[in-house]
């Protein structure tokens, strides 16, 4: 924002507060009118003037901290704001920066943009796309494979979308590929991450609502895969109707063959199967883990362990019993699967708090980054400086939030919220409905941080008045809040995606063949289809909560009667009864001593 622009919304703030006092103290009947209309109307005003304030383009943190502010001083004037609530104000910004839960977004940030810049995704990608290519839509099929990996590694969209923009749209344009297809497949493979743990807006979520992110994090998982089968399903579809516009690999760019030229991909399948056929029967009986997600996430590892390790002897004493592409998938695979399940393993199963996997997981980073001779002190700075940026964002606007919601819920405006989204018609069902409909409009202007920190607050109470489980609630809203990347004009996916799309003709490196641009038109386009499955996913999730729900069978079930009946049972040894103190009898009444 220039200096100008700045002065000038201060000023009108400056003016709108000094000309509500100077009514307010004015004897005049139409001051009375206003102020009665104020005492009436506070909390929706309120909510009205950030709406203006945020359309002025303020920024957010401080349009919120100011709206706080203003109304304030008008609710001290009216009798409606206590000024004692201003006293709790350093208290409350004093907790947001003490609170340890926000801590794993830096650790989860630093991770995903030392990740982006190691390398591992580019590996991936051309690795995967072998593997995948020469079907139809083989490479769109490998960018929502490596777009759900990544999501599970990095946590953040702009790290995922940039690379797979970088290396997999040229080479989907050389093969012929439709260029609204080939852009919107990587946006939306890119946004995977807000939905697949570790993602940031599932921290901030269950922050706003208080619950646990590990929870939603177990809650968010199912449907994050489901939504990247659901993308497969329409390149599945669109390569039967339209076969042209996602072909496969011809033969010449299938450069992982065997020394004969054969590829031999089965032996991918038969390793998979004996990795895991292994995995399963030591689980069920060397192990005591029978089932659940400790049973999930150790036989997924040790499967891992296992295909590593016959790579690695298959390779050293040269056995040659596994074919090149095999060894290739495994040995690139291996690395983020490891580092999967160091971070949402660990916390899965209970080892490790999200802060801490997020702390193992920007270690785990940098050993990556290492062991692929990438790590140097330029991309130290870069990526401590963009967590650096990003974190201070969200902590900003996160004190402006706080300053808001003092005054908004001083004025009591929580229950006019509340009684706004509880009176609404089908209970439970209608206020989903709204809600989810809300979200997606103000997704076009705001995006998913400001939603968080704005929205959610004043959804999380009603929701539960209404006795809608709040982890469900909060993946319905993270799935929701996902179009805010997608959808035009202000889609950030889209913008990365723009920013590394080719904007004038070039000629191919490969082919030497002069290429056309992707147009911003093509990318809006493109992208439709994949907000409209997003769409159909919420509704989804809402018909089939055990998606979600499912993460209540690792919670352990406390049988309140079972604890009553073991306190009744205690007894106290040497007070009253036999052996006890003389004369002292805990069933009558204390004496008093009226003298």
């Amino acid at each position: 924002m220039t200096a100008s622009r700045f002065a000038r919304v201060a000023g009108v703030l400056l003016a709108l507060t000094v000309t509500a006092l100077f009514t307010l103290h004015t004897g005049e009947a139409h001051a009375a009118g206003i102020g009665d209309f104020l005492r009436t109307n506070m909390a929706p005003v309120m909510f009205a003037a950030l709406v203006v304030f945020l359309l002025l383009g303020y920024p957010v943190a401080f349009a919120l901290a100011a709206n706080g502010l203003f109304f304030a001083i008008i609710g001290i004037e009216l009798g409606l704001f206590q000024e004692n609530f201003l006293q709790a104000m350093p208290e409350r910004i004093y907790g947001t920066m003490n609170n340890d839960v926000l801590l794993a977004v830096p650790f989860f940030t630093f991770m995903g943009l030392v990740l982006e810049r190691s390398g591992m995704a580019e590996d991936l990608l051309d690795t995967i796309g072998q593997l995948f290519g020469p079907i139809r839509g083989g490479l769109a099929y490998a960018v929502v494979f490596v777009g759900a990996l990544l999501a599970a590694t990095t946590g953040v969209v702009a790290a995922s979308v940039i690379s797979m923009g970088l290396i997999s749209l040229p080479i989907m344009l050389r093969y012929g590929y439709d260029r609204r297809l080939a852009s919107g497949i990587i946006a939306a493979s890119g946004t995977l991450a807000q939905i697949i743990p570790p993602s940031l807006v599932l921290i901030v979520l269950a922050d706003q609502l208080g619950r646990s992110v590990g929870d939603m994090y177990e809650g968010a998982f199912i449907p994050g895969l489901v939504l990247s089968a659901m993308y497969a399903g329409y390149i599945f579809l669109i390569t039967m109707v339209y076969p042209k516009r996602a072909p496969g690999l011809p033969p010449e760019a299938q450069t992982l063959r065997d020394a004969d030229g054969v590829t031999r991909r089965f032996s991918l399948l038969v390793v998979t199967v004996v990795s895991f056929g292994s995995a399963i029967a030591y689980m069920k009986y060397f192990t005591a883990v029978k089932g659940g997600a400790d049973f999930v996430v150790l036989t997924m590892s040790l499967a891992v362990g296992i295909s590593f390790a016959l790579a690695l002897t298959n390779k050293y004493l040269k056995l040659n019993l596994l074919s090149v592409m095999t060894e290739q998938v495994i040995f690139v695979m291996v690395p983020p699967l490891a580092l999967i399940f160091l971070v949402l393993g660990t916390i899965f199963i209970g080892l490790a708090t999200p802060t801490e996997g997020g702390a193992m997981g920007a270690a785990g980073a940098i050993l990556l980054a290492i062991g692929k001779r990438r790590l140097s002190f330029d991309l130290l700075r870069q990526a401590t400086e963009s967590t650096a940026k990003l974190s201070a964002f969200v902590l900003f606007i996160l004190v402006g939030a706080r300053v808001f919601s003092l005054t908004f819920y001083g004025v009591n405006g929580h229950l006019w919220v509340e009684h706004l989204l509880i009176g609404l018609p089908g209970g439970a069902t209608g206020f989903l409905i709204v809600v989810n409909v809300m979200v997606f409009l103000l997704a076009f202007f705001l995006d998913f941080f400001e939603l968080a920190f704005i929205i959610v607050p004043l959804l999380g109470p009603a929701a539960e008045k209404l006795g809608i489980d709040l982890i469900w609630f909060g993946v319905i809203l993270a799935v929701n809040m996902q179009t805010s990347f997608m959808h035009p004009p202000f889609g950030f996916a889209l913008f990365y995606l723009r920013s590394v799309a080719p904007k004038e003709r070039y000629r191919d490196k490969v082919t030497d063949i002069e290429m056309a641009p992707v147009t911003t038109a093509q990318i809006y386009w493109g992208s439709v289809p994949f907000v409209v499955i997003q769409c159909i996913m919420v509704a989804v999730v809402i018909a089939v909560p055990q998606m979600v729900t499912h993460y209540k069978a690792s919670i352990i079930q406390l049988d309140q009667k079972a604890i009553d009946q073991q306190f009744d049972s205690i007894q106290i040894p040497g007070i009253g009864g036999a052996g006890g103190l003389p004369g002292l009898d805990l069933n009558s009444p204390p004496p008093l001593n009226l003298n």
